[in-house]
């Protein structure tokens, strides 16, 4: 089982034996890492420079399609912005982890028709300090407690 120069096929390790396939990214996490090294290099980058730092960094193999997909799904968030560089692309980062975070969230409210319950059952969920986080971006005239709408609930 191998090529002719010896080397394991593919999936395979030398004794013969299957590898174990490698375990599943979460959902985003190419993207939250390709976003990362946008940020840390300061400068516009190519696919090719973000695949190969991402595999440096032990993102595993990946191939060069899958790095232009996970940009170009950036740029068309508005998280990355390209320019012409050569025949490529080289993107730069123009939001950070946060945003795009926010920007999933937003995709999913935005999939639902009752975006009001979805909002109270996400506010009824989070922990006081979320909760104290939440309010203070929200501003000071918001109400809280029982009149608010709901429970202030002692595990929140």
């Amino acid at each position: 089982m191998g090529d002719h120069a010896g080397r394991p096929a593919r999936g395979h390790r030398p004794d013969g034996e299957a590898a174990a396939p490698e375990p599943r990214r979460r959902a985003g996490e190419l993207s939250r890492l390709a976003l990362e090294v946008l940020e840390q290099a300061g400068r516009p980058l190519t696919p090719g420079e973000v695949r190969d730092q991402l595999q440096a960094a032990g993102a595993g193999p990946l191939a060069y399609t899958t790095v232009v997909t996970i940009l170009s799904r950036l740029h068309a968030q508005g998280i990355a912005e390209r320019s012409r560089a050569g025949r490529a692309y080289a993107y730069t980062a123009t939001a950070g982890p946060a945003q795009l975070v926010a920007h999933r969230m937003r995709r999913l409210l935005d999939a639902e028709d009752n975006r009001d319950g979805v909002l109270a059952s996400f506010v009824g969920g989070l922990s006081v300090r979320d909760e104290r986080a939440l309010r203070e971006l929200l501003g000071p005239d918001l109400p809280s407690g029982p009149q608010a709408g709901g429970p202030p609930g002692p595990g929140r």
